[in-house]
């Protein structure tokens, strides 16, 4: 590990915030929870998180994609105080999970979720929420309105000419550039409202994301079922994030200090964002990529990092710049990273190498698919529901443990269906 000073370590720590900004404000602007919230439960997380990992793990927590369909839908219909207990739950789903991992080991439990069922789930997520991007970018009833049209134009352009970039620093940052000059495109178009900006006081949060902190958590059976089991998905996420930055760190965290404890720093920073108003929140891989390419894995650097964040997000004018962000901006931002949920779904059958013409995969990928996509809620008794994701991953997990490895995998009866 490289030896570095105070001072280094603060301009590092600000590269890691920018790093995980966009995707960390991005998911409260798509599901409608205060950004300014996001930003200080992230950074309240990851210090959580390097308390229960022993400060030796070089990890930052943002907000969570997996959760944003759950989460439009339950503060949609019920509010944040149902979003509250569900994200709360989904916590309480990390550190079961975290025991469950410690009594039988990884790799036990790793075989309920394998790559037929985890892939085609993270592509529904990213399915699914493909209509909310092209609204956000202005298409209702078969017409986009012009204007902000051009300013996810403007986005999209930006963000896929960053991104091809070779070696340079701005495709660490893609999603922030991106966002600037979506923002100034719509300030010149009249579609920036700074009404907001000159109430807000300098230090402290704004009255909407007060009421939201707030507000008590409300455990209601119909929001915890619709959030939390999103977290046995993220899991295997979480397995992947943890391989992966060990892999780049060059030490073996499964060993020390262990998934467990990984897993609870995961729910306990869920936990508490839920209490707080913020979107449940997971290991960044975006701050990985960061120690990829600056060779430095000072822990310590990402809880400078995660300081930062808190102070933006106590930060009022801040905050209010945040919320003055046009949809169309996310939209564009929107419309490329939901296509990316799904492609990673992809990649996840694709390197697992999963046999196609075996009729128990497809078995179980179209039925996840199917009721995943199409299933928006299903009401089971009164107030209680299921989502369509939801019904999905257990189909998947129950099919996967039912279904013989060793049967339905015929040739004939691919080429039967085909015909």
């Amino acid at each position: 590990m490289k030896t570095i000073n105070t001072q280094t370590k603060l301009i590092l720590g600000l590269q890691h915030v920018l790093a995980m900004f966009g995707a960390t404000v991005l998911v409260p602007f798509l599901t409608g929870l205060n950004p300014s919230i996001a930003l200080l439960t992230a950074g309240i997380g990851t210090l959580l998180f390097h308390l229960c990992t022993k400060r030796i793990v070089p990890v930052f927590l943002g907000s969570s994609f997996a959760f944003i369909g759950a989460l439009t839908l339950v503060l949609k219909e019920d509010g944040i105080a149902h979003v509250k207990g569900g994200v709360i739950a989904a916590g309480f789903v990390y550190i079961f999970m975290a025991g469950m991992v410690k009594a039988f080991g990884v790799e036990k439990i790793k075989s309920y979720f394998p790559p037929v069922v985890v892939g085609p789930i993270i592509m529904v997520i990213g399915l699914r929420l493909s209509p909310v991007a092209l609204s956000m970018a202005g298409y209702k009833n078969g017409t986009f309105d012009m204007n902000s049209l051009i300013i996810a134009s403007v986005v999209i352009v930006s963000m896929i000419s960053i991104s091809i970039l070779e070696k340079s620093f701005f495709r660490l940052v893609p999603i922030l550039i991106s966002v600037v000059l979506g923002y100034i495109t719509a300030i010149m178009l009249g579609m920036v409202d700074f009404s907001g900006f000159g109430k807000a006081s300098w230090i402290g949060f704004s009255d909407a994301a007060m009421k939201d902190l707030l507000t008590l958590p409300v455990f209601s059976t119909a929001s915890i079922i619709a959030i939390a089991p999103i977290a046995l998905v993220v899991f295997i996420e979480h397995i992947g994030d943890i391989s992966t930055n060990g892999a780049v760190v060059g030490k073996d965290f499964f060993e020390n200090p262990g998934i467990p404890r990984t897993l609870l720093g995961d729910g306990v920073a869920t936990i508490v964002a839920g209490f707080l108003g913020g979107p449940a929140n997971t290991t960044y891989g975006e701050n990985t990529g960061v120690l990829a390419v600056t060779k430095v894995y000072d822990p310590a650097i990402l809880r400078i990092a995660a300081v930062y964040a808190i102070l933006l997000g106590i930060i009022g004018k801040f905050g209010m710049v945040l919320q003055s962000i046009p949809t169309p901006v996310m939209g564009g931002i929107s419309i490329i990273l939901f296509g990316m949920i799904a492609s990673v779904g992809v990649r996840t059958v694709v390197n697992a190498d999963i046999d196609f013409s075996h009729s128990r995969n497809l078995i179980i990928a179209s039925l996840i698919f199917v009721l995943g996509i199409a299933i928006d809620n299903i009401v089971v008794s009164g107030s209680f529901s299921l989502s369509g994701l939801t019904i999905a991953a257990i189909i998947g997990v129950v099919l996967n443990r039912i279904l013989p490895k060793d049967k339905l995998d015929s040739d004939s009866d691919i080429e039967t269906v085909s015909e």
